[in-house]
């Protein structure tokens, strides 16, 4: 059996381990019964830090908004003592984007705001406590999501960090939240969110979740300077490409009806980075590599993360047991020198398609 030591998150007072288990899927690709067993082998194996959110499940849709953190509410209420074993995280949604059933659509993320959701997501969990509290992405203008250039052009009025810093306060004073982190930030973010928090004597970010994976390594671009030095821990999320480092698209494509995976079955998430024609190509090249070097392409993808000095905890979502499993099994994997090397020559001509 595998033994994952919990290790520090950034500054804060938390232990987590270095795999983390990702839910987004719970409520939408997963049923509650199937989301429960998974729930219990990955703490049978070992895993207690899980990750989830006010907006999942994903694809966002107004039916199954908040429906992941009631599954895991309905874990945690059918099991005693469960609850104490695991590291909770969750996160508050970011301006709607769109999502009218989110806060009304409100276009901000204020104090106000901040502590209402953490209330409902408290209601949902069925718990005391959230451990790590998370902005899921920016109020500001900020490129995200894929987007790679920022517009002044888009500057409006949102919440200062300041005044988000002090509706988190509210919540760890309250004893709702031990510790905060942020998600889907900029360099600029991470460290601005650091500085006003000291200059203000505001809680500390322990965190920043965002993507990493062989097809998509801006974080490796100034991002990872910025954490190391201040002490901000990586929540690696995608390490896998939403199942393209996987090999299941190699042959086919983004083929639904013969390849049931979140890229081919959902014609929104297609349209995104994971999806683009440019990173399904990279992820061809990565797949081959690993082929060649007598490895499974998740294998490969999965110790890129696992093994990489920036990341505290690589998030992996599933669907079944047997997905957990092959996750959790890779963690064994290293990667030699030469590999790396490898690794980077493809990406020396390929950069970051899925960024």
């Amino acid at each position: 059996m595998t033994t994952f030591t919990p290790v520090p998150l950034g500054r804060s007072e938390l232990r987590v381990t270095p795999i983390c288990l990702g839910t987004m899927t719970f409520g939408e690709q997963v049923g509650e019964a199937q989301a429960h067993a998974i729930l219990d082998h990955a703490v049978a194996r070992g895993v207690t830090f899980i990750d989830t959110a006010e907006m999942y499940s994903v694809p966002a849709r107004r039916e199954t908004y908040g429906a992941t953190e009631r599954i895991l509410g309905n874990w945690f209420a059918a099991r005693p003592g469960m609850r104490q074993k695991v590291v909770l995280a969750s996160k508050v949604a970011g301006p709607s984007r769109a999502m009218d059933w989110v806060r009304n659509g409100s276009a901000d993320l204020t104090r106000a705001e901040i502590v209402a959701s953490c209330d409902a997501s408290l209601q949902r969990l069925r718990t005391d406590v959230i451990d790590l509290y998370q902005i899921h992405w920016p109020a500001r203008n900020v490129p995200t999501f894929g987007a790679i250039y920022f517009d002044p052009a888009k500057e409006r009025a949102y919440a200062s960090i300041h005044e988000q810093l002090e509706g988190l306060a509210d919540l760890v004073k309250a004893g709702k939240v031990r510790a905060i982190g942020l998600s889907n930030e900029s360099a600029w973010g991470v460290a601005e969110f650091v500085r006003v928090a000291e200059q203000h004597g505001l809680p500390r970010i322990a965190s920043v979740q965002n993507p990493y994976a062989l097809t998509s390594r801006a974080l490796d671009n100034g991002l990872d300077e910025v954490m190391y030095r201040l002490g901000v821990g990586l929540l690696a999320y995608s390490p896998l490409a939403f199942g393209a480092l996987t090999g299941k698209y190699d042959e086919i494509g983004l083929d639904g009806d013969r390849q049931p995976g979140r890229l081919a079955l959902f014609d929104s998430m297609k349209k995104q980075r994971w999806g683009r024609p440019e990173a399904i190509a990279a992820a061809r090249l990565y797949n081959a590599l690993a082929r060649r070097h007598g490895l499974q392409p998740a294998q490969l993808a999965l110790a890129f993360c696992y093994r990489s000095w920036r990341v505290a905890s690589t998030i992996i979502g599933v669907t079944s047991r047997e997905q957990l499993d092959q996750d959790l099994d890779a963690w064994g994997t290293t990667l030699s020198p030469e590999l790396l090397v490898e690794i980077d020559a493809i990406r020396w001509t390929h950069r970051d398609p899925a960024q």
